[in-house]
């Protein structure tokens, strides 16, 4: 049996190794993360990370245990995704500057035919921010690739007044979720 990453985000890759977990194996799912219209957050996120379990199963053995997750940034009941540009980056900032939103993610662990499939809510509220702040932001190239456009364990920390729920899940991987859900698949992190 192997434990099987479906993800390149280096910052999954850090937490599993931070719990202990050793000679996880890193496949990550490459198909396109479209999101169904009309589910909501916690179920995109779901619908997500079960899809990308689903295909890197096919290329692992049946014993493997796989997880998977997604992430996303919701305000006002929209879906802040990985910006397309700096532009878009400074345009989501620029929202969630003085407010607070909700970082969704959706976790799938699967072995064989057993699947399991959660999602972990946490709220963040951000300090105002100014323009210059978010143009010195965006110029380091944190935003690019994360959900929402920061990164809560990089130098998006700075903006963050509080976080409410797992401080982990808004980094992509809800770790006390995941210990409990391979806990069912007979998987012990301590």
């Amino acid at each position: 049996m192997n434990i099987v990453l479906a993800s390149a985000s280096p910052r999954r890759r850090e937490l599993l190794t931070m719990l202990g977990v050793k000679d996880f194996k890193i496949v990550p799912a490459e198909g396109d993360e479209i999101i169904e219209e009309g589910l909501s957050p916690a179920e995109a996120v779901c619908a997500l990370s079960h899809a990308k379990a689903d295909e890197v199963s096919k290329k692992c053995a049946p014993s493997d245990i796989i997880i998977a997750a997604d992430t996303i940034v919701v305000l006002d009941g929209d879906i802040l995704g990985k910006p397309s540009d700096k532009s878009d980056a400074f345009h989501m900032l620029t929202l969630l500057s003085g407010r607070a939103h909700s970082v969704f993610t959706g976790v799938t662990v699967m072995q064989g035919e057993k699947t399991l499939v959660e999602f972990e809510r946490t709220v963040v509220r951000f300090r105002a921010l100014t323009e210059r702040e978010i143009e010195a932001y965006i110029q380091t190239g944190e935003p690019m690739d994360k959900a929402g456009s920061y990164g809560a364990q990089g130098i998006g920390s700075l903006f963050i007044e509080g976080i409410e729920g797992d401080f982990f899940n808004v980094m992509g991987l809800p770790l006390c979720r995941l210990s409990k859900m391979l806990e069912q698949l007979g998987v012990y992190l301590i």
